[in-house]
């Protein structure tokens, strides 16, 4: 199979090259990408052919292809590989307004390619436990979940994460879908009612958010929270976390997504002190599920629908912060 890799602005793509040379039958065709200061560093250090335009790497006719570009410009390309006839992972948030969400799905559907956003975390055997285990009715009926996704500003490895234009908004966009996504999936439900209250408390020279407290009432009747922010200092020892608790009338159940991890001490340059995982790498179960759909057919695994509804809870965020006022994600 022969996949390509749309834009390298995001930083999650040098981990999926990587990810991809796993997996045995896969032919990485090369990269595209515009900025060519980008496209000449990642093309030596990883020996990857680097594409100019994305029509010129689309032209190869890859079987598939990987959007890692800047958060709004997302549409742009997965409309590209629509009319290519290439099937589409999307990195998340697939987009910055439900508006080129839309037509994105539009896009794919009228060429018949499928499209499966990159939410990893649905592959972490962490979390999967905690399904499984909250689907056995073990824990009892569920009484409410509490999320925290908190990380390091993800401007010092690319600088539009903080450029709000590019990406968007700031951290509450950015992790936000992940814990949104988790709970449709564990839950077998959708978000109604979000309250958020979003601010700048971390990087004043940004001008876009660095954390968001969200509180949701999901249609179930659970009610849930968030907490998503880039407060992590760049010397932490790892990029940050994952977190969740669920709490039920039997039992409480607490997830930990990156608990497993060794401490390593080194001199020299990046961090001096880092934990470094030793569990199953989710990205790794994403994209091996992403390669099987693309061979076996079907709907994939993770939907432009599961995209589109987290990014929806995020959008519902902002709203609620700007209005003072509950929003439902479903209004926009």
């Amino acid at each position: 199979m022969r996949i390509g890799i749309l834009s390298f602005a995001h930083l999650h793509a040098e981990g999926y090259v990587a990810s991809l040379r796993r997996i045995p039958g896969v032919e990485i065709i090369g990269f595209s990408e515009t900025d060519a200061e980008r496209g000449k560093r990642f093309s030596q250090a990883l020996g990857l052919r680097w594409f100019w335009t994305h029509v010129d790497l689309l032209a190869e006719e890859p079987d598939a292809v990987i959007v890692t570009s800047e958060n709004a410009r997302h549409r742009e390309l997965v409309e590209l590989a629509a009319r290519a006839g290439t099937h589409v992972l999307c990195e998340k948030p697939i987009a910055t307004t439900t508006e080129d969400a839309r037509a994105m799905q539009d896009a794919v559907e009228r060429a018949g390619v499928r499209f499966m956003t990159a939410f990893p975390m649905r592959f972490s055997p962490a979390v999967r436990a905690a399904r499984d285990t909250v689907r056995s009715g073990t824990l009892g009926r569920v009484l409410a979940v509490v999320g925290i996704n908190h990380s390091e500003n993800p401007k010092h490895h690319r600088a539009w994460f903080a450029e709000r234009e590019l990406a968007g908004g700031g951290a509450t966009l950015d992790h936000t879908v992940h814990l949104a996504d988790l709970y449709r999936w564990i839950f077998e439900t959708e978000v109604d009612e979000v309250v958020a209250e979003v601010t700048n408390p971390f990087d004043p020279e940004v001008d876009v958010d660095t954390a968001g407290l969200l509180l949701l009432r999901l249609e179930n009747g659970i009610p849930a929270s968030i907490d998503a922010s880039w407060s992590r200092p760049n010397h932490y020892p790892r990029w940050g976390h994952l977190k969740m608790e669920i709490v039920g009338e039997k039992g409480t159940l607490l997830v930990d997504a990156f608990a497993g991890h060794l401490h390593v001490w080194r001199s020299g340059s990046g961090r001096g002190y880092e934990w470094v995982g030793f569990h199953p790498d989710p990205n790794q179960g994403m994209l091996e599920a992403f390669v099987e759909n693309v061979r076996a057919g079907g709907e994939p695994p993770v939907t432009w629908k599961d995209g589109f509804e987290a990014l929806r809870v995020a959008l519902a965020a902002y709203r609620s912060a700007e209005t003072l006022a509950p929003v439902a994600p479903a209004d926009l």
